[in-house]
């Protein structure tokens, strides 16, 4: 064991001292320093957590399983995010021999390590010194030691010790060969804090956003119920607050508390570490609503998302192609999928589902054809105690070889051959989606769709998030590769189509960009919902869709909910069966726009459910109502063909999906993937190449035999 300097303590508070006082800004510059991975393969590998096994076997087990992960072809490893206890297991005492034997047998077996920042999770002496550093929850509810993420992530002890056990990590592997990269903390957000300390904090940004009560007042529209503010230090606490407005700002409050945090992180491990060492972050899905995707990614190297899915028969590859859209977009470059399911998950028994045969390394290639360079497990043993024993990583409880190793194996074992060729692949995507944070809040804080059916099993959420799946579901199903674009992009003028969920929080400049972009000559599809609040969630006072309404075609003063569906009139988009519409009808009165379906109602029925409108060089598609599944992806298929959008991928077989890249040597990629348990034959109409998995020539028109979740790669020649 170490002690570290006492020097290193005073370094501390002058550092957090100066964080405190950045304000509104998150890093010194962070974003600024940026290092890009120089990569010249594919990362492949698990987190590895040789402090977990038990210690009856853990010291044999330390060599056995790095020749296991050796042979299997893995080449990364990322340990020790984990484990503060482990690494300081008293107060300014450090102990890193335990993981130094762990790095160097990884390095004799030529695997990389990732080393994680472990701060998620406080070691018990630290809370026992300081329990006031605990996160408060909203309301004041119990808490307590026992789980990690549960501390106020400014308390000032907590970020004392945060950044002491940082930089000593960070000086002790800055020059360890071995150590390539840093994860910054684990599935980071605010954890919800509304300590009293985070509360001065948040009146400070308020002031700092809105100068004066005044402003706040009117902003928020606080005459409502008398609960103007008088004066900051009257302030009241988000506790009980119904003002939509006060919702809406403690929301994007304890995001950017969040983005600061990590930028905090960035800047320290960037001043001690090397020069070549990347720093991410593993966020836990970049669609929560407690983070805000765009600005978490700011100050890291590289965007990184876990990935979490059910396996057989509920296994497409849609949930990881969405997850992966996000991070890509959200930097707008290459992304890690930092952790991903191993054989199953859970935090109990219930679901227990392991994948079928293929299924494993068939998903490894559709990440990277999506833009991964990086595929890690969660993780590499299954735990034997603790909450999460069942989620399950590729050994299971004996860490013995498996039917999941052999297929990790053969898929390490073909990266070997294929995976420089596949690293830092280009995507060139003609249609984008709009995330919207702030939609997505803001319409969990009012929703609009209590009255609905209970969820089907293929949705992740409710209110924003399943119309933002939804429509993200019918792209995948188009085989339309698409990218996840952020109300902060500068325009949206790459794109040929631009989808727009939901978007019931903006301010009048997106509402214009999105309007410019029509008249540009780019075409939209947008659902009900958008445009109807400003920035600061008060609903517009002028006829909705308010500043859409030129590139709209249409006004509407009433919405009403659907107590039970409806059918559009004459079937429109020829579903059969499908033909069913859901939730909300915004009742749209027609002024420039065309009427694409009516619904089939005695009192609905005089108003259009789908709607189009020419204006300038493009056009704007509107759903002023929820489609059913077969309903949505029935009206984006027409508008594909219309605007010129569907070509030989759209007539795939069904299970069949198909992603393009661009290599570093410039050759064009095309990625085919069979998502089901029956062979498949899918026609190849792209240029002559090599099929990269088998070496064998492929010509156009030629048909690809798919095995049962199968893959094949073509490159052009």
């Amino acid at each position: 064991m170490t002690i570290l300097h006492r020097a290193l303590g005073k370094r501390t508070i002058g550092l957090l001292a100066a964080v405190i006082a950045l304000g509104t800004t998150f890093s010194a510059g962070a974003a600024d320093q940026q290092r890009i991975p120089k990569l010249d393969h594919i990362l492949y590998g698990a987190s590895y957590y040789n402090e977990y096994v038990p210690a009856a076997i853990r010291q044999q087990r330390l060599k056995k399983d790095v020749a296991l992960m050796k042979a299997a072809g893995l080449n990364v490893v990322r340990m020790g995010e984990s484990s503060w206890g482990r690494w300081e297991p008293s107060d300014g005492k450090f102990d890193f021999a335990w993981m130094d034997e762990v790095v160097a047998e990884m390095g004799k077996a030529g695997i990389q390590v990732i080393m994680g920042t472990p701060t998620y999770s406080i070691p018990v002496w630290m809370y026992a010194k300081h329990p006031g550093m605990l996160a408060r929850p909203l309301g004041g509810g119990d808490t307590g030691y026992g789980m990690r993420q549960n501390m106020n992530i400014d308390d000032p002890d907590y970020r004392r010790y945060a950044e002491r056990i940082i930089v000593a990590l960070v000086h002790h592997y800055k020059d360890n060969p071995h150590v390539i990269g840093w994860q910054l903390d684990n599935e980071t957000s605010a954890y919800g804090s509304s300590n009293a300390s985070v509360h001065r904090e948040f009146v400070t940004w308020l002031q700092a956003k809105f100068k004066t009560t005044a402003a706040l007042n009117e902003a928020w529209l606080l005459n409502y119920c008398g609960q103007q503010v008088d004066s900051w230090e009257n302030f009241p606490t988000r506790d009980f607050a119904n003002s939509t407005g006060y919702k809406l700002d403690w929301a994007r409050f304890q995001q950017w508390r969040a983005t600061r945090f990590i930028g905090w992180q960035a800047d320290l491990v960037r001043r001690a570490a090397r020069a070549d060492q990347f720093v991410y972050q593993n966020n836990a899905s970049l669609s929560r609503a407690e983070v805000n995707a765009y600005d978490m990614t700011r100050p890291l190297d590289v965007a990184g998302n876990d990935v979490y899915f059910n396996w057989q028969d509920e296994y497409d590859g849609r949930h990881q192609t969405l997850q992966g859209n996000l991070a890509r977009g959200a930097k707008g470059r290459n992304f890690f999928v930092a952790e991903t399911t191993g054989q199953a998950q859970g935090w109990d028994a219930v679901k227990q589902i392991p994948p079928y045969d293929g299924q494993m390394y068939q998903d490894v290639f559709a990440n990277i054809g999506n833009g991964a360079n990086l595929h890690m497990y969660w993780h590499w043993s299954s735990l034997n105690a603790g909450q999460e024993i069942y989620w399950k990583g590729v050994l299971g409880h004996d860490h013995e070889p498996n039917r999941i190793y052999t297929e990790v194996s053969r898929t390490g074992n073909d990266l070997k051959k294929v995976g420089a060729a596949l690293v830092d692949l280009k995507k060139d995507n003609r249609v984008a989606v709009l995330y919207s944070t702030d939609s997505n809040n803001a319409l969990t804080f009012m929703p609009f769709d209590k009255w609905t059916k209970p969820l089907p099993p293929s949705f992740h959420a409710d209110g924003y998030r399943r119309i933002f799946e939804r429509l993200n579901a019918a792209l995948y199903q188009a085989r339309v590769e698409t990218d996840i674009v952020f109300a902060d992009a500068p325009d949206f003028s790459k794109y040929k189509l631009l989808i727009v969920p939901a978007l019931y929080i903006a301010d009048d400049a997106l509402l214009q960009k999105i309007s410019d972009f029509v008249q540009q000559g780019g075409h939209v599809i947008m659902t009900f919902k958008s445009g109807e609040a400003n920035e600061n969630f008060m609903v517009r006072w002028n006829t909705a869709p308010g500043p859409l309404r030129q590139a709209a075609g249409f006004k509407y003063q009433e919405t009403s909910t659907l107590l039970k569906p409806l059918k559009l009139k004459g079937d429109p988009f020829k579903v059969g069966d499908g033909n069913t519409v859901e939730t909300i009808a915004e009742l749209l009165q027609l002024e420039t726009a065309q009427a694409l379906a009516y619904y089939d109602h005695p009192f609905f029925g005089r108003y259009p459910a789908v709607t189009r409108n020419l204006y300038g060089k493009g056009s704007l598609l509107y759903q002023g109502t929820e489609l059913g599944e077969a309903q949505q992806l029935a009206v984006l298929k027409d508008e594909l063909k219309r605007i010129g959008l569907y070509g030989p991928d759209q007539e795939l077989p069904p299970a069949v999906q198909v992603k393009h890249a661009t290599s570093k040597a410039g050759k064009k990629l095309h990625f085919y993937f069979n998502y089901s348990a029956a062979p498949i034959n899918a026609s190849y109409r792209y240029g002559k190449g090599t099929e990269m998995l088998a070496g064998a020539p492929v010509q156009p028109q030629q048909d690809l035999a798919l095995a049962p979740w199968g893959v094949v790669i073509v490159a052009e020649d």
